[in-house]
């Protein structure tokens, strides 16, 4: 059973909810690992802030007081299979001598230290990163960046991309909550004193029952509000435009696992059309190329290419009709509910929303938002390669699809975005 399906069928509430926090009935066997502002965890990582959380892990900042630098400290909920550091250890694993360095790799975060934690709720893996900044997704949400920042997150993005294949991993989670962006150079510098002034003591809040009874020994005292380090989109600088892809809990190695369509649980809106018309074909690169391309798309207008608010499965096979043309034959056949959205001629039906083809949508849901809000626009010759690079990344056929190398050789990126991202790299 899936989280998402134990949630359904277990709604029910212990704790008293509070706004901005993890889901408090997960602190149970098996579950999340009780911490508090000010816990030593190894001998050395002193807990300072909370970073995030997701369904599967709590990310703490802490002060390593060995080196006397800031860690980002990942926990596991208990008796989970370590497959993210996993990958991550084959990742950071050096490559022979003649091999060239691959500049994607700057891009990964390489594991620095790990540990099992043994708690009231099981015993939980433990690894060490460098901390980001923030995600780009909630650094960015109704707000655009910079030209030359597009440029330079597009590239890196697809660097990263690009260097996971070479290692043969697919990531198979590509969206902008897994794309963060690093801090700048000098945070370490700050003593946890400063970083409280600069940013704000942590934000706690009392946990309580619903039933008013006093709180067992496996949960926490109290919630943890997760920091936030990051400013507006509009304020970055290209110097600020250097990313960390994260959270590799999907990834796998297609040339050793087998990873059917039907196993892919890339968020819906992002997800590769092969993954629900050819269920039990397995998953490849490709996969990622698709994905890949909808965050590039919406990191140059932050705003999704397809729907992505409340969306059913039917209604994005629609879309992606709509906005990228007829898909194959023979998953036409196979799609159920196509008499809801096109009649026997393929033509939209009459009273549904209908996106428009691709290079209309760039300019609606693109161009038009940059110069309303002043931000920029991309020239016409850009625009064409913008284009040119999306449908290419977008086709339908996974084996149409251009590799990561080959988007990294695109005009787009040849001409723009790799010129811009080296720039960027050239900056402190």
């Amino acid at each position: 059973m899936s989280s998402g399906e134990e949630d359904a069928t277990n709604r029910h509430y212990e704790y008293n909810w509070i706004d901005g926090a993890e889901k408090l009935e997960k602190y149970r066997p098996g579950g999340y690992h009780p911490i508090m502002i000010g816990d030593v965890l190894h001998g050395r990582y002193r807990i300072v802030d909370k970073l995030g959380f997701g369904g599967y892990s709590t990310v703490w900042l802490a002060q390593d007081t060995s080196l006397k630098r800031y860690v980002a400290v990942k926990i596991g909920i208990a008796n989970s299979i370590p497959r993210e550091t996993n990958t991550l250890r084959a990742l950071s694993a050096p490559l022979p001598p003649s091999s060239l360095r691959h500049p994607g790799c700057d891009s990964m975060p390489l594991p620095l230290d790990e540990f099992e934690l043994k708690g009231p709720n099981g015993t939980h893996v433990c690894y060490i990163t460098a901390p980001a900044r923030c995600n780009l997704r909630e650094v960015s949400y109704s707000r655009l960046f910079p030209l030359d920042v597009t440029r330079a997150l597009s590239a890196g993005l697809t660097l990263a991309v690009a260097y996971m294949h070479s290692r043969g991993y697919v990531h198979g989670d590509i969206h902008l909550r897994n794309v963060l962006v690093k801090l700048p150079s000098g945070f370490d510098h700050l003593s946890i004193e400063q970083l409280y002034k600069e940013y704000g003591e942590p934000e706690t809040v009392p946990i309580t029952r619903c039933d008013g009874e006093p709180l067992p020994p496996n949960v926490p005292a109290k919630a943890v509000i997760p920091l936030y380090l990051g400013k507006d989109a509009k304020e970055f600088l290209l110097s600020d435009a250097k990313l960390l892809l994260s959270d590799f809990g999907e990834a796998f190695a297609p040339d050793s696992e087998f990873r059917p369509g039907k196993d892919c649980h890339t968020p819906l809106p992002v997800r590769p059309p092969e993954a629900r018309f050819e269920p039990d074909t397995p998953l490849s690169y490709s996969a990622d190329i698709w994905s890949l391309a909808t965050a590039i798309w919406e990191i140059l207008g932050m705003k999704a290419i397809f729907f992505s608010e409340f969306v059913t499965p039917d209604e994005l096979v629609a879309d992606h009709n709509d906005l990228l043309g007829s898909m194959p034959h023979r998953w036409w056949e196979r799609w159920e509910e196509k008499s809801q959205f096109f009649d026997d001629n393929r033509r939209p039906r009459e009273g549904r929303e209908v996106s428009p083809p691709i290079d209309k949508a760039f300019e609606e849901k693109v161009q038009k938002w940059r110069r309303k809000t002043g931000m920029g626009e991309y020239e016409k010759e850009e625009t064409a390669a913008i284009l040119d690079l999306m449908r290419r990344m977008l086709a339908f056929e996974p084996d149409e699809r251009l590799t990561a190398e080959e988007v990294l050789q695109s005009e787009w990126m040849t001409k723009w975005a790799l010129p811009d991202l080296e720039r960027s790299l050239q900056m402190e």
